[in-house]
C-alpha cells in the first residue's frame, strides 16, 4: 500500500513538474517580448530626450541612404561600361540610361534626407562638366524645398532677436515668398520706420543636424573612394565642410554684401545690392527689392528695357568682380538676379538696375590666380596657332591644375562647347564638324557639334572618369568660375539677345586685358628701384602698347557686333509691324516675345 501510494504521489509530482517545466519553457518567450517592448520604449524615450542618441539613429539612417545610392550607382557604372553592345546607338543609350538611373538614386536619397543634402544636390546641378543627365535630374532641387512652419519661425525669431515678430513689424506675411535649402524669406514692414523689408530666416533644424550631416556626407564619400577609387568625390565633402558654416552665418552674408557694395561704389554700373538693416547669425533683415527675374522677357518689354544691354551689363558686373576686384559672388543663378527700372539717384548708365541677392558665398582670388585666369581666357579668344595652343595649355595647368590629357575636358567646361582647333585632334568624334579657332569665332552649335559633345564628353567611359578627375583636381574657386561663365552664357541665350554669341566674351576680354595691364604696371613699378627708370621704360611702353592695341581691337569688334544686333532687332521690328500688325506687334517682336 505504501508503495502504491508512493507511485501515485510520484505520478502526481511528475505531472506537476511537467506542467512547471512547460511554464518555464514559455517564460523565455514572454521575457524576450517584454525585453523588446522595454527596449523599444527606452529607445523612444532616449530618441526624444537624448540628443546624442537621436543623432546616432538619424546618422545611421541618413548615411545608409546616401551610401546605398552611391554604391549601387558605382556598380551600375562598372557593369554598364563593361557590357557589350550590338550597335553604337545601343551603347550610347545604355550609357545615358546609366547616368540617369544613378542620378535618380542620388536624388531620392537627398530628398529623403533634406537639409544640407538638398544643398549638396544643388551643387551637383551646378557642375557644368557633369553629364546633362546628372545636372538636369538635380535641377528640380532648386524648387523642392519645404517651408518651415510659422510657429517654428516665430520661436526662432524670438530666440535670436530677443523680440517677437509683432514687436518689430507692423506687417509680416506668414507665407514665405521664397524657400531654399538653408532658409526662407518673408516680407514685412518695420514698425519703427515703416520700411518694407525682406526677412531671411534659417530653417531651425539645420543647426542641430549640420555637424552630424556633414560627418555622414564625408563618411559616405570616403566609402565610395575606398571601394571605387575612380569615382572620387571626397573633395565635395571638404568643400561643404568649409563653405556651409559661412552660408549658415547671415552676419557673414551681410559683411559680404557690404564689401561688394563698397567695391562698386565708384563704378558707373547698373548693379544694385540691397542695403542690410540688421543681421544676426540666423536672421537677416534687408531692403526689399520689387522687380522681375532678369530673364523675364515680358517684364523687360513692359518697362522698355533692352535685353541686349541687360546681358552685357551682367557680363560687366561679373567681369569686374572676377578680373579686377578678385572677390566674386559664388552662387549665381537667375533667381538671385532681379531687374527693376532705375531709381532716382541711380548710378546705372541705363534705364534699369540689376539687384544681386543672396550673398552667403563669395570667393577671393589671389592676384596670381586672377591674372593667370585672365591670361587663360584671353588665349582662348586668340586665333588658333601653335603658340596660342601651347599658351592655352600652359595657363590651364596654372589655373586648373590639369595636365595634357585632361585639358580638352577643362576647355569644354570653360567654353561651354566642344573643343576648339588643336585641342582634341586625336578624338574621331570631334572631326565631323567645323571647329572654331577661338571663342570669338564661335557661332550657334550645329547638330554635329551637339552630337559630338554627347558622344565624346558624356558617353565614353574614359572621358566620364576624366570628368571626375577634373572635378578632383581643379581648385574650388575655379569650379565656381566655371559656374559663373555658364550663368553669363545661359542668360545671354535665355534673353534671346540679337547680338552674336561671342559678344559677351568680348566684355570678358576687355576686363581680362585691363587686369593684365594693371598687373604689368604693378610689376614694373616694383622693379623701378632695382632696375631704375631707364631699365623699365621700354618694358613699360611695350606692355602699354599691347594693352592699347588689344583694347582698341576689342572696342571695334564690339561696335560691329552691336550694329549686327541692332540690325537683327530692327528686322524683327519691321516683321512684327507687317505680320503681327501695328506698333504693338512691332514692339513685341523686337522684344523677343513673338
Amino acid at each position: 500500500m505504501r508503495l502504491g501510494r508512493s507511485n501515485t504521489e510520484s505520478s502526481v509530482f511528475t505531472r506537476r513538474t511537467a506542467r512547471d517545466d512547460a511554464k518555464r519553457r514559455v517564460n523565455p518567450w514572454i521575457a524576450t517580448s517584454a525585453t523588446i517592448v522595454l527596449l523599444a520604449g527606452a529607445g523612444v524615450v532616449a530618441y526624444d530626450t537624448s540628443q546624442p542618441f537621436r543623432h546616432t539613429v538619424l546618422a545611421v539612417i541618413r548615411c545608409s541612404r546616401v551610401a546605398e545610392a552611391a554604391v549601387l550607382g558605382a556598380i551600375d557604372y562598372k557593369k554598364t561600361f563593361a557590357a557589350s553592345y550590338d550597335s553604337e546607338e545601343s551603347r550610347q543609350q545604355a550609357y545615358s540610361d546609366c547616368h540617369r538611373r544613378s542620378a535618380q538614386r542620388v536624388l531620392k536619397a537627398l530628398l529623403a534626407n533634406g537639409g544640407i543634402f538638398i544643398k549638396l544636390g544643388q551643387h551637383i546641378a551646378s557642375l557644368v562638366v557633369l553629364p546633362i543627365e546628372w545636372t538636369s535630374t538635380m535641377r528640380p532641387l532648386q524648387d523642392q524645398c519645404e517651408p518651415t512652419d510659422y510657429e517654428d519661425v516665430e520661436k526662432l525669431f524670438l530666440s535670436d532677436m530677443g523680440a517677437s515678430i509683432d514687436d518689430l513689424f507692423e506687417e509680416f506675411d506668414p507665407k514665405p515668398v521664397g524657400v531654399a535649402s538653408l532658409a526662407q524669406v518673408h516680407v514685412g514692414r518695420l514698425r519703427k520706420t515703416g520700411q518694407r523689408v525682406a526677412v531671411k530666416l534659417q530653417h531651425p533644424h539645420l543647426q542641430e543636424f549640420c555637424d552630424i550631416d556633414m560627418e555622414m556626407v564625408e563618411v559616405a564619400l570616403g566609402w565610395i573612394k575606398h571601394w571605387f577609387p575612380e569615382f572620387e568625390f571626397t573633395w565635395l565633402g571638404g568643400e561643404m565642410r568649409e563653405n556651409l558654416p559661412k552660408e549658415m552665418d547671415f552676419a557673414h552674408e551681410a559683411r559680404n554684401a557690404q564689401r561688394a557694395d563698397e567695391e562698386f561704389k565708384d563704378i558707373y554700373t547698373s548693379l544694385y545690392i540691397p542695403k542690410v538693416v540688421q543681421a544676426e547669425k540666423r536672421v537677416l533683415i534687408m531692403e526689399f527689392i520689387e522687380g522681375g527675374r532678369v530673364d523675364d522677357l515680358k517684364y523687360l518689354a513692359e518697362h522698355d528695357i533692352d535685353r541686349n544691354k541687360v546681358s552685357l551689363e551682367i557680363a560687366r558686373i561679373f567681369g569686374q568682380m572676377v578680373h579686377i576686384n578678385g572677390f566674386f559672388h559664388a552662387d549665381p543663378h537667375p533667381g538671385n538676379l532681379l531687374i527693376r527700372p532705375a531709381q532716382p539717384g541711380s548710378k546705372s548708365p541705363y534705364n534699369f538696375e540689376i539687384a544681386l541677392l543672396d550673398h552667403g558665398l563669395y570667393f577671393d582670388l589671389d592676384d596670381e590666380l586672377r591674372v593667370n585666369y585672365s591670361k587663360f581666357l584671353l588665349s582662348l579668344m586668340k586665333p588658333a596657332s601653335k603658340a596660342t595652343i601651347a599658351e592655352r595649355r600652359k595657363y590651364a595647368k596654372l589655373v586648373g591644375n590639369v595636365d595634357e590629357k585632361l585639358y580638352p575636358v577643362f576647355e569644354a567646361a570653360i567654353t561651354g562647347r566642344a573643343v576648339m582647333k588643336g585641342s582634341w585632334d586625336d578624338n574621331p568624334e570631334t572631326r565631323n564638324f567645323k571647329r572654331a579657332g577661338s571663342m570669338i569665332d564661335m557661332t550657334a552649335p550645329s547638330e554635329a557639334e551637339i552630337e559630338a559633345i554627347r558622344k565624346a564628353v558624356i558617353e565614353q567611359e574614359g572621358l566620364v572618369i576624366s570628368v571626375f578627375d577634373v572635378l578632383r583636381r581643379v581648385p574650388r574657386r575655379v569650379l565656381m568660375l566655371l559656374k559663373l561663365n555658364d550663368l553669363v552664357r545661359s542668360l545671354d541665350h535665355s534673353l534671346a539677345t540679337t547680338h552674336p554669341p561671342a559678344r559677351v566674351f568680348l566684355i570678358t576680354a576687355s576686363y581680362c586685358t585691363t587686369a593684365i595691364w594693371q598687373d604689368d604696371k604693378r610689376r614694373l613699378s616694383s622693379d623701378l628701384y632695382r632696375r631704375g627708370l631707364f631699365g623699365i621704360i621700354f618694358d613699360y611702353f611695350k606692355c602699354w602698347w599691347r594693352f592699347e592695341q588689344t583694347y582698341e581691337m576689342i572696342g571695334i569688334t564690339e561696335m560691329i557686333m552691336d550694329a549686327t544686333g541692332l540690325a537683327v532687332k530692327l528686322k524683327a521690328w519691321l516683321r512684327g509691324l507687317l505680320v503681327q500688325g501695328g506698333l504693338k506687334g512691332a514692339h513685341d517682336a523686337a522684344a523677343g516675345l513673338v
